[in-house]
């Protein structure tokens, strides 16, 4: 549970206010970067933090042109054209036509580009299922449905934002 009160947010509900904190501490944790390094030594995958999420966004819904993932990921297209740079050079990923425009390209995972998200996950897994393991099932299926929905709703409303 919290350390410390929240601050009062003038509108907001103590309990909204509780989990915007808990979503900025869970952020924090997750992206720095010593937890990133340790993250990529348990995979044995040696890239770094904009990388590995090209990779998962790829992975999540390949193939994808270069200004959606910049969209998705919520970049500039500069730095989704420098990354897939990098990763083509590794082997990571490779530039295939797109079907629906034949000038334009796709970014697609290589076998060695799915080997490494494969490897990622499962080394995020494993420390997430040490962190959690004093869990019940039942806790962690309520957790994972709830963070689904809630991502779903944030998407959701992004998106609605985006057309205003």
């Amino acid at each position: 549970m919290p350390t410390s009160p929240p601050s009062a947010v003038p509108g907001a509900s103590p309990e909204v206010a509780e989990i915007e904190r808990a979503l900025s501490r869970i952020t924090y944790l997750s992206t720095r970067a010593r937890q990133h390094e340790r993250l990529m030594d348990r995979a044995g995958v040696p890239l770094d933090r904009a990388a590995v999420a090209l990779l998962r966004q790829v992975a999540d819904a390949e193939p994808l042109r270069p200004g959606e993932l910049a969209h998705r990921l919520g970049v500039e297209a500069s730095h989704v054209t420098r990354t897939v740079q990098q990763l083509c050079r590794a082997g990571y990923v490779t530039r295939v036509p797109d079907p629906d425009d034949g000038r334009a390209q796709r970014i697609e995972l290589t076998d060695a580009g799915r080997d490494a998200v494969r490897r990622i996950r499962a080394a995020g897994v494993r420390g997430m299922q040490a962190a959690l393991a004093h869990w019940t099932p039942e806790e962690l299926a309520r957790l994972a449905g709830l963070f689904h929905r809630m991502v779903d709703d944030f998407l959701a409303h992004a998106a609605a934002a985006d057309t205003d």
